[in-house]
């Protein structure tokens, strides 16, 4: 639950930052104030609809993969991930306050936008969530008054779980172990 909340509130201010600079960059959309619910709507359609809409879409071009050269593939999953992000700002302009003039400056040119923002955030997104974690994990200690809730005091030669003797071994815990089996 905690990762979630952490990746959430990291994506999300994010996104505004990202939604504020495209505002500034481009004289076609307007966001102002409106970032701080168009960044809600976006941070949702990232983590919810994003991935659904780029499985139907990679679902649907895979019937024909074997049809395409590799350079076309390439063209392909491109113009996929562009649709899916073009989908994505439709639903930000939509349900949220940003304006947009113009069919290039305003729905060509910010998907593009938002897709360089999403390719520099999953290079950095690793450190930003670890410092969003942190302060969650310092929030959550100063309002809890303790240090950590599960610590306990370890006595010398006290019987450790496998677990335990698994982090020990190779210095990750459980949930790193297991995101690592997922990559």
């Amino acid at each position: 639950m905690k990762n979630r909340i952490v990746r959430a509130v990291s994506l999300y201010a994010f996104t505004v930052v990202v939604l504020l600079a495209i505002g500034l960059l481009m004289p076609q959309v307007s966001v102002g104030w409106h970032a701080l619910w168009a960044g809600v709507v976006l941070t949702a359609a990232a983590l919810l609809i994003k991935p659904l809409l780029t499985k139907i879409f990679r679902n649907a071009a895979a019937k024909s993969a074997s049809d395409r050269t590799r350079v076309g593939e390439k063209v392909v999953q491109y113009v996929l991930v562009f649709l899916v992000e073009l989908i994505i700002w439709v639903l930000t302009v939509i349900f949220s306050g940003v304006h947009v003039r113009g069919f290039f400056w305003g729905y060509v040119l910010p998907p593009l936008a938002l897709l360089i923002a999403w390719i520099i955030y999953d290079a950095i997104d690793d450190r930003i969530e670890a410092k969003a974690g942190q302060l969650y994990d310092r929030v959550g200690t100063s309002v809890r008054g303790t240090s950590r809730p599960d610590a306990s005091p370890s006595t010398p030669g006290a019987p450790t779980t496998k677990a335990a003797r698994e982090e020990l071994a190779d210095g990750l815990t459980p949930e790193q172990r297991r995101l690592f089996d997922e990559l």
